[in-house]
């Protein structure tokens, strides 16, 4: 993989939109132990315009920068000690949410609003699996609180009423700034 410099702040930026989404709402207090946060948002908007590749990297820039120590983390938290809360699930999730959105996208050979919407919420499914399954695994096995399955992932609800408006959001401004950015003609037929 070769990088130009555009890219490597591209990565950075990103990096640093996620630790302000981390800790934009750092007065609002976390719900079953996990902060809200706009980290998602960011992390699918990272894939839509960065791709499946230097997405990634920029979440993968996050994490390493919290665990060294850094409190980039939601709650102005940092430090491998993180890796043992329940809610460390979703910081790995992004990784995984900016390549599923970057990789839809890419894939497609001329991106519709349609295509931009089936990235953006495949990145919050991954997002929502990976996390919740991490939150279960955590509270029941190393944290010691037991809690039901299902439990966990009702205590979700919240974070999905505002995930759901905001990946739209994101689909929206992915949609966008992808043809601005890329100079590429819009495929024909669309409504907006």
């Amino acid at each position: 993989m070769k990088w130009n410099a555009r890219d490597l702040v591209l990565a950075a930026l990103f990096a640093a939109l996620m630790a302000i989404g981390a800790n934009i709402t750092v007065l609002i207090p976390p719900v079953a132990g996990v902060p809200l946060t706009f980290q998602p948002f960011f992390a699918v908007i990272a894939g839509l315009l960065l791709g499946s590749r230097l997405g990634p990297v920029s979440m993968i820039v996050y994490m390493l920068i919290g665990l060294a120590g850094v409190p980039v983390f939601a709650q102005m938290l940092g430090g491998i000690g993180v890796t043992m809360k329940q809610d460390f699930g979703f910081i790995l999730s992004f990784i995984a949410v900016a390549y599923i959105s970057g990789k839809i996208v890419e894939t497609t050979p001329s991106p519709s609003m349609k295509h931009f919407f089936l990235a953006a919420y495949a990145g919050l499914f991954v997002n929502y699996i990976i996390g919740t399954h991490w939150m279960y695994m955590a509270l029941n096995f190393w944290i010691n609180t037991p809690i039901p399955y299902w439990t966990t992932w009702t205590s979700m609800v919240p974070f999905f009423i505002k995930d759901i408006i905001f990946i739209f959001i994101a689909a929206l401004l992915g949609e966008r700034v992808f043809y601005s950015i890329y100079n590429r003609q819009r495929p024909a037929g669309r409504s907006f």
